[in-house]
């Protein structure tokens, strides 16, 4: 479970500013159906709001003519989306076969043991993210563990440990 942190705004959770609301009207015209904008309205109210809640979905659900299952089911198809507060930093370690032989998931353990939370979760300072990726797609380099986009590979422990240390 993600512990909770603050949305990015000061914006009520749950509550589509007008202005957002008005740049997903636009994005709506471009398209022949409304549904055809929905991933460019869940990006807005992302960064607006910090993440997609349930409640927001209701509101982009009401907003598309939708159901508010089918919202969060975009959500949480995709990585780039959030239904809960993420840390200002995400980390994700590739956990795939060929970085898993070569100490990923290894890897992985002894970070949630120094940050003290499980993949998925966020430190209670809201400072990271930590999470597992299917494949970061450097096999070659693993271990390896992205922070936003900035890959870091062929890594040891402490060297990870560092990286981590040293977000703000």
């Amino acid at each position: 479970m993600v512990k909770a942190v603050k949305p990015k705004k000061a914006a009520k959770s749950g509550a589509i500013s007008g202005a957002t609301r008005k740049r997903i009207a636009e994005e709506m015209q471009k398209f022949p159906q409304k549904r055809g904008a929905l991933l460019e309205a869940l990006h807005l109210v992302q960064e607006e709001l910090g993440c997609i809640a349930p409640e927001t979905a209701r509101e982009l659900a009401e907003i598309f003519e939708m159901r508010a299952v089918e919202v969060m089911e975009v959500v949480s198809f995709y990585n780039m989306f959030h239904a809960a507060p993420q840390g200002r930093h995400h980390v994700h370690v590739c956990t795939n076969l060929p970085c898993s032989l070569r100490g990923g998931r290894s890897l992985l353990r002894r970070l949630e043991e120094h940050l003290g939370i499980r993949a998925g979760e966020t430190t209670p300072d809201g400072r990271i993210t930590l999470g597992r990726e299917e494949c970061l797609g450097a096999c070659a380099y693993a271990p390896m563990l992205r922070i936003g986009d900035t890959y870091h590979e062929n890594l040891g422990v402490e060297l990870a440990k560092k990286l981590l240390d040293s977000l703000e």
